[in-house]
């Protein structure tokens, strides 16, 4: 059945500033682990003094690849409370690195050690509500004070167990699928971008200025992180000694005769940069996803250094390439836990792809077309990734991205609009139920694909 309630989600949830390698992985985690501190500090302080532990159990593609992820790190950085946004990749790095490390966790004046053995990779759970789940339980004398249970739905959102609904938002233009927006831009003539700011306003309760302010923030972030990776060479962190590329292929695409592969080589060392630096875990913009996080700051360079476009179009095109992921993520997912990497590099080409079209003044239609094209195209990929590291093939696949993103909106603006044939709703749709097919093995589990298949070296 059709979802027919209306979407209600920022688009500052969507794209979100954080530390790499994983958004559902590492920003999720931390997000969690900063929520039981929360609980906890909410305690009484005679019932904060009686915990002596506290335990964090990791479960389904947390458990596989979490290590590969940093998800331990992350649990301690948020116990510890940082957050996300704020906290220094870096010292995130070095968390736990030193065998018999530990941190006091301090909620009220009580404070509590946490070391490596208090995260336990549990493997799988019977009647998981869903995979990315995290169990957080504090003793006392044998005694259970406080627990609570998380879930990390992907692109860094987070529910708690039990948490309650909260209650929708009046917006001005309610819609829930791209043929609504259509509808909505038809009959009130207003364009993509007007319809999600005028919502954005009533959803962040912000004026205009201060989100566009936000957005200009993300825009340099991503823009940041691609500068990042092509200043930086050497081997990415992790057993697979992955050697940074995005480097040696823009100096490459520099010195290129041909202006063809110059053009392509160009937008794929943008694409590699920013991956890279999310493989590194290092600051990145979920967009959706952290996996994902080089296609649309590629996009973004592009249009930045060899197109020169303003600043103002830029933030129209992001609001545009917002829109295609709020609407695959409300109708069916943008979690590799859940729907295989079709959620994560798939939408993300499909949000670049609209965003390239809207920047670039095509019709409603034609940015419809753009993103149904690149997600058509990207329909059953699944994550794989090998040692549990958001390396391979995922920092290729970025690049990849990055070009069926462009190669869609060409498609889609050159001819009649009304010729395409399927919508993007109709390819969401697709993305949902071919998600529901897939074997686990292919849901960044690490357990099938090339994450078997490769062999070190």
């Amino acid at each position: 059945m059709p979802i027919t309630i209306p979407i209600t989600t920022s688009i500052f949830d969507i794209f979100k500033i954080g530390p790499g390698p994983s958004s559902s992985h590492t920003i999720g985690p931390m997000k969690a682990a900063g929520a039981f501190l929360e609980k906890l500090s909410r305690l009484p302080e005679d019932q904060r003094r009686r915990i002596h532990t506290i335990d964090v159990f990791l479960y389904g593609s947390l458990s596989a690849t979490g290590r590969g992820h940093g998800t331990h790190k992350a649990i301690v950085a948020g116990l510890l409370g940082w957050s996300p946004e704020t906290c220094d990749a870096d010292r995130l790095l070095r968390l736990l690195e030193v065998e018999g490390d530990q941190y006091d966790i301090h909620a009220g004046q009580s404070a509590v050690t946490v070391r490596a053995d208090n995260i336990h990779f549990a493997g799988d759970a019977e009647n998981l509500r869903y995979r990315n789940t995290l169990r957080f339980i504090a003793q006392g004398d044998g005694q259970t004070i406080v627990s609570g249970e998380y879930y990390s739905i992907g692109g860094g959102f987070i529910r708690e167990k039990g948490e309650r609904e909260k209650p929708a938002p009046v917006l001005p233009h309610p819609f829930c699928s791209m043929s609504r927006l259509r509808r909505i831009s038809a009959e009130q003539n207003l364009p993509l971008h007007e319809i999600l700011l005028q919502n954005e306003e009533v959803l962040c309760g912000r004026s205009r200025l201060a989100i566009e302010d936000s957005l200009d923030t993300i825009l340099d972030t991503m823009q940041q992180a691609v500068k990042n990776g092509l200043a930086t060479d050497g081997l990415l962190p992790g057993p697979i000694r992955l050697p940074r590329k995005a480097a040696v292929l823009y100096q490459h695409a520099l010195t290129a005769v041909n202006s063809e592969d110059r053009f392509l080589a160009i937008l794929n060392s943008y694409a590699l940069a920013a991956a890279e630096e999310n493989g590194a875990g290092r600051k990145v913009v979920t967009a959706p996803t952290s996996g994902s996080a080089g296609i649309i700051p590629a996009i973004v360079s592009l249009l930045v250094n060899h197109f020169h476009m303003d600043r103002r179009t830029l933030r129209q095109g992001f609001v545009a390439a917002a829109a295609i992921g709020l609407i695959a993520r409300h109708n069916a997912s943008i979690a590799g836990a859940e729907v295989g990497c079709q959620g994560e590099v798939g939408v993300a080409s499909a949000m670049a792809a609209a965003f390239l079209a809207h920047a670039n003044g095509t019709s409603l239609q034609q940015v419809e077309n753009a993103a149904e094209i690149a997600l058509e195209h990207h329909l059953g990929l699944t994550c794989d990734p090998v040692d549990g590291y958001v390396q391979i093939p995922c920092i290729e696949r970025n690049a990849m991205g990055a070009v069926s993103a462009y190669n869609g909106y060409l498609l889609a603006s050159i001819g009649e609009p009304l010729r395409q044939k399927i919508s993007f709703d109709q390819v969401v749709e697709a993305m949902r139920i071919t998600g529901a097919e897939m074997s686990s093995k292919y849901k960044e589990t690490a357990e099938g694909g090339l994450a078997v298949c490769y062999v070190h070296c």
